[in-house]
């Protein structure tokens, strides 16, 4: 029997292919998926891996199996999935593996309107499924398959991001993307048809071994040919997608990243002026200026645990209009409380292109603090060293302490949050204070306690 519990994660099924898993177990998911929504469809799409087509439609052939019917999207980013799910109705399944190498392969499941699936929202149910049938046999099937046909979305995609973000009164705009072969070069061309953009296009051939470089772009090292390209073109701004096309990240005009708590910051002042009064959701290793940003723009700003299904669950529980993490993941309540970076980046194309000055100046007035960045520490003990973190700071003068995510540690100048990873023996760090030097001493402090 496999061994679930090495590519069941709190998300989603992840792992090596075919190693960890294969087609048939692929198969065993889809007839497990379809039991525990007992929908009567469901929708499949898949990335450009190597594995992905044949990994999708095994699952659709294990839902079809007990008379569910499947319409399968094909070739499609995360968020046009979430999309089809939201559009149509229906639960889905997004074959990918993010920006993890070439030969890993996974699954993202959500239920109809692009609900989250986790561990506690029917993802465990699932896994019990598979190691049952894995153990004894495949389900017995219906008296009738159901039917699987396919459906192109992508213009339907295109337009729904469209009808959110307002882009035809933009100045005209020199864009470089760079899709890093993965899904944003299926995507990007479609989605910014007929706009004022002039398109520089980084590496939008799909190929899920990724000759050019990791579709990780939250990896400094990923993005150092699309900085260069932007400075060598003068353009006016730089985008960068991930494998899934799910998280997008920005370079100004002068090719310096641009934080995603300015991202996130921008986007929320935005949507408020759409939603007057609205809720935003951000975690807790945001930046101060989101919270102060969203409260200067008439709205109430809500801190949660970093990660997706804490997001999206307070986001329904708040009616909040958006949320922003760290990682460049931005979520929409117009796009089913889904994250979606395509939606990110339109706005902030939009606001570019909807006043004369540069992305620098634009971004500035968000990116108002020193950061760290997040940097992992390798320990033995992550409990063990989290406490000594802890007995440190409690009770310093002027130190607030909260354990919603890890520790976070706050003062009038500065604050830090240390998490421990939940696949790894990390714990990381997050430092930001009022200038670059507070930030190093803090961030210094806390690295001895953690490494000692």
């Amino acid at each position: 029997m496999p061994d679930l519990s090495q590519i069941v994660k709190a998300y989603d099924v992840r792992g090596v292919v075919p190693d960890q898993w294969d087609e048939s177990l692929s198969e065993l998911f889809g007839a497990a998926f379809a039991r525990v929504t007992g929908a009567d469809a469901i929708v499949v799409g898949h990335d450009m891996r190597p594995s992905s087509p044949g990994l999708a439609r095994a699952f659709a052939r294990g839902a079809a199996s007990l008379g569910v019917d499947v319409t399968e999207i094909g070739l499609c980013s995360t968020d046009q999935l979430y999309f089809a799910s939201g559009y149509l109705g229906l639960p889905g399944a997004m074959f990918t593996a993010s920006h993890n190498p070439a030969r890993y392969n996974g699954i993202k499941m959500c239920r109809a309107g692009a609900a989250p699936i986790g561990q506690d929202t029917g993802l465990a149910d699932i896994r019990a499924l598979v190691e049952e049938w894995a153990g004894t046999g495949a389900p017995e099937p219906a008296a009738e398959s159901g039917a699987i046909t396919q459906r192109d979305v992508l213009a339907d995609y295109a337009a729904h991001l469209r009808s959110l973000v307002d882009l035809t009164a933009i100045r005209p705009l020199k864009v470089v993307v760079d899709a890093g072969n993965g899904m944003g070069g299926h995507t990007v061309p479609t989605v910014f048809e007929g706009l004022p953009l002039e398109l520089d296009a980084l590496y939008f051939e799909l190929d899920g071994t990724f000759p050019n470089h990791e579709a990780n772009p939250l990896d400094p090292k990923n993005i150092v040919d699309l900085q260069a390209r932007v400075r060598e073109t003068g353009a006016d701004i730089g985008l960068a997608f991930d494998g899934d096309a799910d998280r997008c990240f920005v370079v100004d005009e002068r090719g310096e990243p641009v934080s995603p708590s300015a991202v996130t910051a921008l986007v929320a002042a935005r949507e408020l002026a759409k939603h007057p009064g609205g809720t935003v959701i951000h975690n807790c290793i945001t930046s101060w200026s989101v919270p102060e940003v969203v409260k200067e723009n008439g709205g109430s700003p809500v801190r949660t645990r970093v990660g997706h299904s804490f997001i999206k669950a307070e986001m329904a529980r708040t009616g909040a209009i958006f949320g922003g993490e760290h990682s460049a993941h931005y979520y929409f309540r117009d796009f089913w409380n889904a994250d979606t970076g395509m939606l990110a980046a339109l706005h902030v194309l939009a606001a570019l292109g909807g006043q004369k000055g540069p992305l620098s100046d634009l971004v500035g007035q968000y990116d108002r603090y020193a950061a760290s960045g997040e940097i992992n520490s390798t320990v033995d003990d992550q409990t063990g060293r989290m406490e000594a973190v802890k007995a440190a700071y409690e009770g310093r003068e002027g130190a607030e302490l909260d354990e919603l995510d890890g520790l976070t540690v706050t003062t009038a100048d500065w604050w830090f949050n240390l998490r421990p990873s939940n696949t790894e023996p990390l714990l990381r760090l997050n430092v930001e204070a009022r200038d670059t030097e507070t930030a190093a001493g803090v961030r210094d402090e806390v690295l001895s306690i953690v490494r000692a």
